[in-house]
Parts: structure tokens; C-alpha cells; sequence
């Protein structure tokens, strides 16, 4: 059985941190390329996350059926990891979701 290196999830955990941490704003990100709308832009970010968020729920159900299949290269706290890793980015990209919605509703329901 394997066991998972700390020192590798403690520098992961860090960059994660240090990513959500930085100090340009998704708009000054959206602003970078020219020639494309900001809606554009954003469809763009927002597809590139949900394709990512469905890489970590594949490759944690992967993890989870190795281990109920008995492979002994897969500890369960790996799959318990991968499945709380897409379980936080499914979390957060509905709550991205919701604001959006909320957003579009208050729109709508301004005075002209």
C-alpha cells in the first residue's frame, strides 16, 4: 500500500494558495488578450474550469473503483484526497454559478 507524501501535498496545498492569493484580478486576467469579448473571455475561463472540475471527479472515481477493485497501488487515502479535491472545485464552481444567476436576476429586475 502506498502512502502519500507529505511534503508533496503540503507544496501542492501551497501552490493552490499561492494561486488563489495572487494579486491580479480576473479582470485584469480577462483584459491581457485583446480582440475578444469579455463575455468571450469569460465563457472561455468558465468552460476551461468545468472541463477541469470534470478531469478531478474522472480521475477521483478512477482512484475509488481501484480500490474497491483491491489494487494495492491505490491507498484509500489517495481516493479519499482526489474525491474531496473535486468534491471543493464541483462546490465552487456551483457557487460561481449561483452568483451568476443571482447577478443576472438583479439585472433583470432593474428599473429601465
Amino acid at each position: 500500500m502506498s502512502t502519500i507524501d507529505r511534503t508533496q501535498l503540503l507544496q501542492e496545498l501551497r501552490a493552490l494558495a499561492s494561486q488563489a492569493g495572487r494579486t491580479e484580478s480576473a479582470g485584469q486576467v480577462l483584459n491581457k488578450s485583446s480582440g475578444v469579448s469579455g463575455v468571450q473571455q469569460f465563457s472561455s475561463l468558465f468552460s476551461q474550469a468545468l472541463g477541469n472540475v470534470n478531469q478531478l471527479q474522472q480521475q477521483a472515481e478512477g482512484l475509488q473503483t481501484r480500490v474497491e477493485m483491491g489494487d494495492k497501488s491505490v491507498s484509500l487515502v489517495q481516493a479519499m484526497v482526489a474525491s474531496q479535491k473535486a468534491s471543493i472545485a464541483f462546490q465552487a464552481t456551483v457557487q460561481v454559478r449561483n452568483r451568476l444567476v443571482a447577478a443576472y436576476q438583479d439585472i433583470m429586475n432593474m428599473p429601465i
